[in-house]
């Protein structure tokens, strides 16, 4: 049984999406995962990536459809992102 990623939708997602993601997107995707939903300011910070790096990985998980993103409300010029969920 292949394990698959599901969308905030219910759809599922295959994982080798985040399989064939870089080092970095798998961290980033791994600490929104187990934290629950952050800025690129509050990635950058818990994860001790430099900006450049959280904000490339969150574009390639966002192609990929392993993140979802939303207007943080405090700041509508920030967004927060948030994990899809793996399902075995």
């Amino acid at each position: 049984m292949t394990a698959t990623t599901q969308s905030d939708t219910g759809e599922s997602l295959p994982r080798h999406h985040l399989e064939d993601a870089p080092p970095s997107a798998k961290f980033v995707h791994w600490v929104l995962d187990s934290e629950g939903a952050m800025t690129q300011a509050q990635l950058a910070e818990e994860t001790l990536l430099p900006k450049r790096t959280v904000r490339a990985a969150l574009e390639t998980l966002s192609e990929a459809d392993l993140v979802t993103e939303e207007v943080f409300l405090p700041d509508a010029r920030k967004k927060v992102y948030r994990a899809s969920t793996v399902s075995p």
